[in-house]
């Protein structure tokens, strides 16, 4: 009866009529409410099938005692809750239990164990809890278990290990957690493993290898770790390999080209490293391939498959190829046209460069198509418009020159960040200008975007720019040929001066001296003063008897050997210094935007700091310590980094400066026990105290203000407790 909307009619039938009934179908009926008691009375039941209905019923109600010939029992999807009674243990005949798809809840009754006659159990998609039962080893002659999608949680017992007649094992999707058993390599006739998304550790068992019959194996999503071992490389009949989503590390194996039967393997979002191997070209009935989200390089040319692969090899029932974040450099092959089945092509996120094959139109099932985020370069090629079920085309973050080609106009596409250039076609104004962003040289009716010139206000432009181009190049060579003959005669004039002065000058002409300088600040005055720090003051002039102390002279002359020997872009240049008796001055690069404590104080400036801008400050002081720590000889230690000493130029980029306390660091010198520096920013005087000081300004300029109050707070509190 079964597909017959029999409704309330199921409870009007008279079962007692029926004494001799062996076998009773009534899924998908239409049944609803609670299983009558009556349907008790028909002991001789061998089959009762109530799937697909709307019991809504309790479990524990079901009298297991008046079945004692059942052995096929089908209630799966019938909305049953609460747990599994243990009377279900008294069902000794039973050969086939089907529950999945209800509201069961609580632990696996041990009792399922004297249920050795199973040869099949489900129990999946429900909501029971605790430990797999290890008495289940005890159904020998279990040949398909489902367990999946539940909340079982704890190892998985090596006692499943002796069922070794099963050929279907499903654990997916629980809370699974330890190490995947070894002896699961016991289970010689498994076809189908399912162990995905649980948390399982470990590496994955070489004892897989075992398996000889397995065709689809699972262990993606869960937290297994250690290479793949080269056992797999056995499992010849396997048609779906997946093992992504794990922190799986090491090479792909060339073994795995051994699985001539593979489908479908997935590796992505893992830790693996190096070349694709050249035998996966061996993998003629691969359909989808995934290797994305990992550390894979070397050459796409050489590796998937050389496209020699690709076309010596012919991987032609390929659908699905995504290699996308990975580190695969070189050009996308011309022999990707081969793949003619290909529906979806991702290489995004790599260091692929070359120009775009026109031979990738020759696979005329491409739906999907990215090359985002790489290196290419040259046009887009026209033949795409070929491709008549392309739906999807990313191109952003690339080199792309040329024109937008007009029938991109019915695909989802992004053209965002290259060198793209012309007019943007009028049927692309539906179109988000953030499709296009990025392209400085593109114009158009889109919103946002720059009009267009005629041609006329173009060949206008041309004939004032070109003469007055060529007018500045010629006042640039004669500036700069003045300014050589000036620096000639500044040097010679220093060679012959006989007053022991020393003026160094590196970037300004010669026409700068001492006088010159010291005019333009009107004699240091001290408004001109924009910082002092140990033994410099920044364009300040030096109190006399400072100069006099011979020790001061040492110093200041120790500290200008360190800072003419400094050069790196994330450190303030220093143009020019003189050593003097009559005063002593370093004239450094002028920073336009100030400190960066200024910027952050000031609501205006703080304002134009969005998060890109920040992290890349960030990143240039990073540079800049490394420097200081790692390339000079000997170490640089700054000691007091704070966002007073950090200058801002006009494009928000961070120079180190202001190297007054700076040390040339000793290992055998005491002045690695001082503590010196702004309060908040230092620590004792080693690398770590840049370090330190370093992250303070980090969190500084993450917070958009000062920790000194939040330290105050927390020794208040520590003191406190």
């Amino acid at each position: 009866m079964s597909g017959v909307n029999l409704g309330d009619e199921f409870r009007k039938f008279n079962f007692s009529s029926f004494p001799n009934l062996v076998h009773l179908e009534l899924n998908t009926t239409g049944l609803q409410g609670s299983i009558p008691p009556e349907i008790g009375t028909l002991s001789k039941l061998t089959h009762l099938d109530l799937s697909w209905n709307n019991l809504t019923d309790e479990f524990r109600k079901f009298n297991f005692s008046s079945f004692p010939n059942l052995v096929h029992l089908e209630l799966n999807s019938t909305g049953l809750q609460g747990s599994i009674p243990p009377g279900i243990g008294t069902l000794s005949k039973l050969t086939r239990l089907d529950l999945s798809w209800n509201n069961l809840t609580g632990d696996l009754p041990l009792s399922l164990s004297n249920l050795t006659h199973l040869v099949f159990l489900d129990i999946s998609t429900n909501l029971i809890t605790g430990f797999i039962p290890k008495e289940l080893g005890n159904l020998k002659n279990l040949r398909r278990l489902r367990l999946s999608y539940n909340k079982f949680s704890g190892p998985i017992p090596s006692s499943l290990g002796h069922l070794t007649k099963l050929f279907y094992l499903s654990l997916g999707s629980n809370q699974i957690n330890g190490s995947i058993f070894p002896k699961i390599g016991n289970m010689k006739n498994l076809e189908s493993l399912f162990l995905y998304n649980n948390t399982f550790t470990g590496p994955i068992p070489s004892s897989l290898g075992n398996m000889k019959n397995l065709s689809f194996l699972s262990l993606s999503n869960n937290k297994l770790t250690g290479p793949i071992p080269s056992s797999l490389g056995h499992l010849t009949k396997l048609v779906s390999l997946y093992l992504d989503s794990n922190q799986i590390n090491g090479c792909i194996l060339p073994e795995i080209g051994n699985m001539k039967n593979l489908s479908f393997l997935s590796f992505s979002n893992n830790k693996l490293i190096g070349p694709i191997p050249s035998s996966l070209g061996h993998l003629t009935k691969l359909v989808s391939l995934y290797l994305d989200s990992n550390q894979i390089n070397g050459s796409i040319l050489l590796e998937i498959g050389n496209m020699k692969i690709l076309s010596n090899l012919h991987l032609t029932n390929l659908v699905t190829l995504s290699l996308d974040s990975n580190q695969i450099n070189g050009t996308i092959p011309l022999e990707i046209g081969h793949l003619t089945n290909m529906e979806t092509l991702n290489l995004s996120w790599n260091q692929i460069s070359g120009s775009i094959p026109v031979e990738i139109a020759n696979g005329s099932s491409l739906g999907m198509l990215s090359l985002s985020h790489n290196y290419l370069i040259g046009t887009i090629p026209s033949q795409i418009r070929d491709l008549y079920l392309l739906h999807l085309i990313d191109l952003s973050y690339n080199n792309l020159t040329g024109n937008i080609p007009p029938y991109l106009v019915n695909i989802n596409f992004n053209l965002s960040y290259n060198s793209l250039k012309g007019y943007i076609p009028d049927n692309f104004q539906n179109y988000s200008l953030y499709t296009f962003i990025g392209n400085k040289d593109l114009c158009g009716n889109i919103k946002g975007a720059p009009p267009c010139l005629p041609s006329s206000q173009k060949m206008c432009q041309i004939k004032i720019f070109v003469p007055l181009t060529i007018f500045i190049v010629i006042l640039l060579l004669g500036y700069l040929f003045h300014s050589r003959n000036q620096v000639l005669k500044t040097q010679f004039e220093s060679r012959v001066t006989k007053n022991g002065n020393l003026f160094s000058i590196w970037t300004y002409d010669g026409k700068i001296a001492y006088e010159d300088i010291t005019r333009a600040i009107e004699d240091f005055e001290i408004r001109y003063c924009i910082g002092t720090r140990g033994y410099v003051v920044a364009l300040k002039k030096l109190h006399h008897l400072e100069v006099k102390d011979p020790t001061f002279d040492k110093s200041f002359k120790n500290k200008v050997k360190m800072l003419t020997e400094i050069r790196h872009r994330n450190i303030v240049e220093l143009h020019c210094y003189c050593l003097q008796k009559r005063c002593m001055f370093l004239a450094y690069e002028y920073m336009e935007r100030g400190s960066l404590f200024y910027v952050l104080q000031n609501d205006t400036e703080a304002m134009e700091l969005d998060w890109t801008k920040r992290v890349n400050i960030i990143k240039g002081i990073a540079h800049g310590i490394s420097y200081m720590h790692h390339e000079c000889i000997p170490v640089i230690v700054r000691r007091d980094i704070t966002s007073n000493n950090i200058l801002l130029n006009i494009k928000f980029e961070a120079f180190v400066s202001d190297f007054g306390i700076a040390r040339l660091l000793d290992p055998n010198s005491s002045n690695q026990t001082l503590v010196v520096g702004t309060y908040a920013y230092t620590m004792v005087v080693t690398e770590k105290c840049d370090v330190y000081s370093f992250g303070i300004v980090a969190l500084e300029i993450l917070m958009g203000k000062h920790l000194g109050e939040l330290l105050t707070l927390l020794s208040t509190l520590s003191s406190q407790n």
